[in-house]
């Protein structure tokens, strides 16, 4: 279940939690900055932080824009609140699920960067699932898996279509993060380690 942490905002908590049991989410009161602190770190999924402002609260316990959501034009419906918060969560949950780190590299699906120590490198669709063909299967692939799981070709027929793609997507990384072993080849095939 996702946190909604609420602050400073007793009228806000005290509507959703009169309907608590209908919400999708747990609200969560914070009195103060220790309440803040002892919150956070005992949660490890998605969170929204929702504030009348109180910026140096927030700053001070490093809540960034991605998961505050201030409200300025109030009164709201509860309904069109709801709604609001809901959309926030899915956006969020979106965006998690959205980032892979493969060997240290962030893989973003959405933006489909690939990226290590503020260096970003875009990729094709195909080179993404190239990436996550190799990654999740954490076994060699040879050439003939690759042609039929990755370009739906047939197992017996001639092409360098994934040689040539393999090639330049190791390229990229190479030229980029200077890492020749990202991708791995060997007499068996290509794997990710």
């Amino acid at each position: 279940m996702q946190n909604v942490f609420i602050i400073n905002f007793n009228s806000l908590y005290e509507i959703l939690d009169e309907i608590k049991e209908n919400l999708s989410f747990k609200i969560i009161k914070i009195k103060n900055e220790e309440d803040l602190k002892n919150n956070l770190d005992l949660v490890t999924i998605d969170f929204l932080v929702i504030s009348k402002p109180d910026y140096k609260l927030l700053l001070n316990n490093n809540i960034t824009d991605k998961n505050l959501f201030d409200f300025n034009d109030l009164p709201l419906s509860l309904k069109k609140l709801l709604e609001l918060i809901n959309i926030k969560l899915i956006k969020l949950k979106f965006n998690q699920q959205s980032k892979l780190v493969i060997k240290g590299y962030e893989l973003n699906l959405n933006s489909k960067f690939l990226s290590k120590d503020n260096l970003k490198l875009k990729l094709t669709e195909k080179e993404i699932e190239i990436i996550l063909y190799l990654n999740n299967n954490k076994m060699q692939h040879d050439v003939a898996d690759l042609q039929k799981n990755i370009w739906g070709y047939a197992t017996n027929m001639e092409t360098h279509t994934v040689e040539t793609h393999i090639y330049r997507l190791r390229k990229k990384i190479s030229d980029l993060f200077k890492d020749e072993k990202f991708i791995v080849s060997d007499k068996n095939g290509y794997f990710i380690e």
